[in-house]
């Protein structure tokens, strides 16, 4: 199968490993990953914070790119990223529409239809659970709001890490609680942030996992960074790199 990859704006500045982990197994399964170098932010920022009429444009230009990926032979787009495949799926159209631009909410429709996160494109589309991998060291995974609650991922993340070799999952206690990211949120409203942060922090140590993982590099930015300002050790790496991993 040839796919594309949206990479995702956050992961392209500050997490391009994740990106590349992405290429790495899709490739070790034998697919073809294209790289349309035009795409840009998504526009869910913007959405998010009010700003909706100037992220239609955003809409439209990303309609744009992966249109023509698709015309070019990529029967699906993926991302690793919970929160954008959100915004596509689910923002995008809408947007066009509240715009009065049918045409674009159409388009959007059809590439929002061929976009996938993750963990829904190994598992729904390419039918596999073992991906090869091997990642010798206790995990514990965090089921990210918007794959949670908005795309509904439900079991497929841990599917595809129960059949990585080596590793010892543990479960994460009151996993499907907010870490307190939420985008500007963090920013617009920090001391409830940090509050639940603290939360889901004694919930990750209580695992005594080395390693927290998720489908959004964005929460695990936010987890990873309390996490080493007290020092404890745990590691964030995102479920890309997990499944990337052989040894």
């Amino acid at each position: 199968m040839r796919i594309a990859l949206f990479v995702t704006c956050l992961g392209d500045v500050l997490f391009p490993e994740v990106g590349k982990a992405t290429v790495a197994v899709l490739e070790r399964l034998g697919h073809e990953v294209v790289f349309p170098q035009s795409q840009t932010c998504c526009g869910q920022m913007h959405t998010n914070t009010g700003y909706q009429h100037d992220a239609v444009g955003l809409v439209r230009h990303h309609v744009d790119v992966f249109e023509r990926a698709i015309a070019a032979g990529c029967e699906a787009v993926v991302a690793p990223s919970g929160s954008c495949v959100g915004s596509v799926r689910h923002q995008h159209a809408a947007l066009a529409r509240r715009e009065g631009d049918e045409a674009l909410a159409l388009r959007a429709d059809a590439v929002a239809g061929r976009t996938f996160e993750l963990s829904e494109l190994l598992v729904d589309v390419l039918g596999v659970t073992d991906v090869g991998a091997a990642y010798p060291h206790r995990v514990t995974y965090h089921p990210t709001c918007h794959s949670l609650r908005l795309l509904g991922v439900g079991e497929r993340p841990l599917q595809l890490l129960r059949a990585v070799r080596g590793i010892d999952l543990v479960e994460l206690p009151a996993a499907d609680t907010c870490c307190g990211f939420g985008g500007t949120f963090s920013v617009k409203n920090a001391d409830t942030s940090t509050a639940m942060l603290a939360d889901k922090m004694s919930s990750v140590l209580a695992t005594r996992a080395e390693v927290v993982t998720a489908g959004d590099a964005s929460c695990l930015m936010h987890i990873g960074g309390g996490l080493s300002r007290l020092r404890t050790g745990v590691r964030p790496v995102h479920l890309a790199e997990i499944l990337a991993s052989t040894s």
